[in-house]
Formats: C-alpha cells, sequence, structure tokens
C-alpha cells in the first residue's frame, strides 16, 4: 500500500509543479499617488503624480502576462485608474470606471489583478474620477508579442512611447467646477508631449536605424497631427492590430486613440523637430521634442513643419486607407485575418447619436438623448449583490428619441455571443471621438450625412482595422461591428473628457445567465465595497 501512496503524491506533486510552471507569468507594481507641483507649461500647477513621475511611470508587458498593481491614493479625495484599451477578459472587476469600481478612499490603497490575455500593442492608463486626468497620472502600456509569436517586421534598434495631448493651465478642481456650474471647457493653454512644452523631450537615434515611435493622444478635447521634420512613418500597429503598412507625412490621432510607427533615421545628421498640432481648431496650437541623430553637431532649425488644420477630408481619406494585415500573426500565431468578421451577419443594429442639450439650465452631453448620472453603488456591485434601485436595463435607448434630453443612469442590456452592429450617428459640428471598454471592433464605415440601410453597401467587410476607439467626423456616421465575446459591464463613452464627464457616456451590460467563471470571474475579494453595497461580503478565496 505505501508504494501506491508515494506513488500517488509524487503524480499530485508533478501535477502541481507543471501547473506552476505553466502559468503565465506575473509583474508586480506599487505605485503612491501623491499631489506635486508641475511646471509643463511654465506655471506651476497641482499635478497629480505617481512614484513621483509625470507622465506616470510606463508598463511593459508580454501577451498573457498577469499584472498585480498595487495603488496607494495618498491624494485628499477618492482616486481610480483605467486601462484605455485593455479587454480584462471575463473580468470587468479590473476595469476602473466608476460603473464597475469603487474608488479608492484617500489614504488606502486597491490591489488590480489584470490579464493582458490575448492582446499586445500600445495603450495608456489614466485617472478615470472627476477631472483628475487634467493633472497627470496617465502613463504608457505596451505590450509585446511573446517570443515565438512572428512579428511583420524586424525588431527596432530601439522603442520610444509618445503621450501627446492638450493641456490647461487651471488646475483640475477648478475645471470641475466651471463642468459643474454648466459651462464647457475653454480652449486649451498649450500642447504637451511626455508632461513637457517646447523642446522639451529629446529622442536620440543612429543614423541608418529604425525607430518604433507609439504615440497616444492623452488629451481633453482636441484631435492632433503627429510629424517628425524630413522623415516618413511607417503605420505598423494600431491599438493592438498590426496594419497594412502604409507610409505617412503626418498622421490625425484623435482624442483616445493610439498607434505605433516605425522611422527611419535615413537623413543628414543633425536635429528635427518632432511636432504635434491641434486638429480642426480655428487657432492651432503646435509644440515640438527633438528627434536628435547620435552624431548630429546641429541643433534644430528652420520652421517647425506645418500640418494640416481644419481639412476633413484628408483625414477621411487616411482614416480609409488604414487596414488590417490579413497575413500578419496577432496575440497568437494564426493570422488574424483568419477571422471573417464581414461574413458574419449582424444580430441587431444599435444607433448611438450625440447631443449637447440644456438640463435645468446648466451644459449637459448626451446619447439618445440620455445624459448618464453616476450612481450611488457601482453598476457592477448592484448587479453582483442583486441591489434593487440602482438602474434597470433598457434605461439607454438602441435608437434615438428624437426628444428633449434628460438625465439618467443609463444601462443598455445585451447578450453573451451577440455580433452587433453599432452606428455612432453625429449630427453636431466638431469631431467625436468613442470609446468602448473590453473590446476590439471593427470599423466598418464613414459617411457624411444620416447613415440609412443603403449605407452598408461602403462598407470594408474584408480588412477594416480592429481597434478600440474610434472618430466620427462632423454632420457624419462611423459604423463598426463588435463580437459581443467578453461577459461584464462595459463603459461606452466620449473620449472628448468634459463631454463624458458631463453624461455622454453609458455602460453595456453584456449578460450570461451561466453563471459560470468560464464566461466570467467572481467579485474579487478584495474588493472595496460602497454605497448600497456597503457592509456585504465578497468572496472568502
Amino acid at each position: 500500500m505505501r508504494p501506491c501512496i508515494l506513488l500517488f503524491s509524487s503524480l499530485i506533486l508533478l501535477l502541481l509543479s507543471s501547473s506552476v510552471n505553466s502559468e503565465d507569468p506575473y509583474r508586480f507594481f506599487t505605485w503612491k499617488v501623491t499631489y506635486g507641483d508641475i511646471y509643463p507649461l511654465g506655471v506651476k500647477q497641482q499635478g497629480i503624480l505617481i512614484n513621483g513621475q509625470f507622465p506616470g511611470p510606463h508598463i511593459d508587458a508580454v501577451t498573457n502576462d498577469n499584472l498585480v498593481i498595487s495603488v496607494y491614493n495618498y491624494l485628499r479625495e477618492p482616486f481610480l485608474i483605467s486601462w484605455n484599451g485593455l479587454q480584462h477578459r471575463r473580468n470587468s472587476w479590473q476595469d476602473g470606471v466608476s460603473g464597475t469600481n469603487c474608488p479608492i478612499p484617500p489614504g488606502r490603497n486597491f490591489t488590480y489583478n489584470i490579464q493582458v490575455k490575448d492582446q499586445i500593442g500600445s495603450f495608456f492608463y489614466f485617472p478615470s474620477l472627476g477631472m483628475h486626468k487634467a493633472a497627470g497620472a496617465f502613463g504608457a502600456i505596451r505590450i509585446w508579442s511573446r517570443p515565438k509569436i512572428p512579428v511583420p517586421f524586424p525588431p527596432p534598434a530601439g522603442d520610444f512611447y509618445i503621450l501627446a495631448g492638450d493641456w490647461f493651465k487651471l488646475d483640475h478642481h477648478r475645471l470641475r467646477r466651471l463642468l459643474e456650474n454648466g459651462h464647457n471647457l475653454p480652449f486649451p493653454d498649450g500642447l504637451l508631449i511626455n508632461g513637457r512644452g517646447w523642446n522639451g523631450n529629446t529622442f536620440t537615434v543612429d543614423q541608418g536605424k529604425t525607430y518604433r515611435f507609439r504615440i497616444s493622444n492623452v488629451g481633453l478635447t482636441t484631435s492632433i497631427n503627429f510629424r517628425i521634420q524630413g522623415h516618413k512613418m511607417k503605420l505598423v500597429e494600431v491599438e493592438g492590430s498590426h496594419t497594412l503598412q502604409n507610409t505617412y507625412s503626418s498622421l490625425d490621432i484623435h482624442l483616445g486613440q493610439s498607434y505605433s510607427v516605425l522611422v527611419t533615421a535615413d537623413q543628414p545628421p543633425k536635429d528635427y523637430y518632432i511636432a504635434v498640432s491641434t486638429r480642426f481648431t480655428r487657432r492651432v496650437l503646435t509644440t515640438t521634442s527633438v528627434l536628435h541623430y547620435s552624431n548630429s553637431h546641429t541643433g534644430v532649425s528652420g520652421p517647425v513643419p506645418g500640418g494640416p488644420t481644419t481639412d476633413i477630408v484628408s483625414s477621411v481619406f487616411q482614416a480609409r486607407s488604414i487596414r488590417w494585415n490579413l497575413t500578419a500573426s496577432g496575440p497568437r500565431p494564426n493570422p488574424q485575418g483568419s477571422y471573417h468578421y464581414g461574413m458574419i451577419i449582424p444580430t441587431r443594429t444599435i444607433m448611438l447619436a450625440n447631443s449637447a442639450p440644456y438640463i435645468n439650465g446648466k451644459q449637459r452631453f448626451a446619447v439618445n438623448s440620455v445624459s448618464y448620472v453616476q450612481p450611488d453603488t457601482p453598476l457592477k456591485l448592484a448587479d453582483y449583490f442583486n441591489i434593487g434601485g440602482v438602474y434597470w436595463v433598457g434605461s439607454m435607448p438602441t435608437n434615438p428619441t428624437g426628444g428633449n434630453g434628460y438625465l439618467q443612469t443609463a444601462v443598455m442590456g445585451a447578450n453573451f455571443h451577440e455580433f452587433v452592429e453599432i452606428v455612432f450617428q453625429n449630427w453636431e459640428d466638431t469631431v467625436q471621438s468613442w470609446h468602448i471598454d473590453g473590446y476590439s471592433f471593427f470599423v466598418v464605415g464613414f459617411g457624411s450625412g444620416q447613415w440609412t440601410v443603403n449605407s452598408r453597401g461602403s462598407y470594408n467587410l474584408r480588412d477594416t482595422v480592429a481597434r478600440c476607439t474610434t472618430q466620427v467626423y462632423p454632420r457624419s456616421w462611423t459604423a463598426i461591428y463588435m463580437p459581443l465575446d467578453n461577459v461584464g459591464m462595459w463603459n461606452i463613452r466620449s473620449e472628448n473628457w468634459a463631454r463624458q464627464y458631463l453624461g455622454q457616456q453609458f455602460y453595456l451590460r453584456v449578460y450570461t445567465p451561466s453563471g459560470s467563471w468560464r464566461d466570467e470571474y467572481p467579485v474579487p475579494k478584495n474588493a472595496l465595497l460602497c454605497g448600497r453595497a456597503t457592509g456585504r461580503r465578497t468572496r472568502p478565496f
């Protein structure tokens, strides 16, 4: 009998050992969130720092890594971090927005447990509450392919991230009060690249070598254009999708979007401007950094290279030129194009129309006439603990109502494994930028005027890019296809932060009755509880 017990014990140990060895790697981060003085536009401001840094520390990960991020809140106000583009498969508990998570109170901490499951690419994180994003606490996320997964370009000599966007000299408290008093934000005071103004950053390259630049628009209100003096950019990746490698002299990057380009240092050795300017604004803001050749003895000179300003046509043309690389591997070895999205018939069509109503005498923003109001209890906790009266499924219409704007905690219901067509209809005179948490979707079409069923004749059903943030041009529409393969409570929002703050957002509840961990993880045992969930118990393990 004893030899059998020993053999059984050895088998158990072997199984446990193989289980541990096969588990995806863990990366641990400890972040201390504090106030600190910053001078991004030459004026002293109160910033929000992570580990004393503005912008915050970047995250490097490999596909399927587990990220354990302990966030300590040393501010005098509640705080949350969200992860733009990370999909949190089966785990909207980690999304870090007010509909899924209780804020981290002052003096407390919360540990995010995130797996970057089946993802590659360029993303960023940001503070999701109030107007904290106007004070910092954002940073880059780079997810690298696993070593045995082919990448459709040779390894670059270096990899740089650029966090660019508009900036205000008013601190985030005053900007928030401005919005809450019923006003929109003023025109921004300037642009930043990695937290600095004119020529505040230098990127050093060796002549003849190729480098990867990952550019994200982390601003609050404006689209930007990015370019490098005298150099072409080869687009290779958009928000986790490898693209056809088209070459551009400049790129429009709308709010919340991220792009990766390859740049070859093939010019005479000297310093060159890296320029960022606002798009679709009457007054054009510009800022610069420096591309420095390591063998250069000549500083930047001459005028800053100009970019497009208010022209819409060129931006639409560029957007349509961004295509999926069908033969390239994504996070898995199989080609991206093996998923034939264009051969799937959508189960239903959802139309979302933005508007800017005045409600109770104050400026608000809305979707299908509904201006979102944050409840006292996160929607996800209300769902899990079956707390009534927080929201009701169907409070977000699936089509424009044409009625006056009204306040509501807006939640749209959807079923797991649906395949939906979503049309963003924009009747305003400004470019809109929409983001969907938890998903990557296919941008199948752009068009002017009113979308109709006949608009489907112009869809790209073969090789459009899959991404998480898309623009909608003035008085135009954008259509996407999206497989609802990720159960949870997911935020759909404007990336214009004033519009988001004043109601242009809602939540999509993707539901399955299975109750299986295979489809969705249960509430984390360390979940913070607040509102009507206070005093309840999370799971014991």
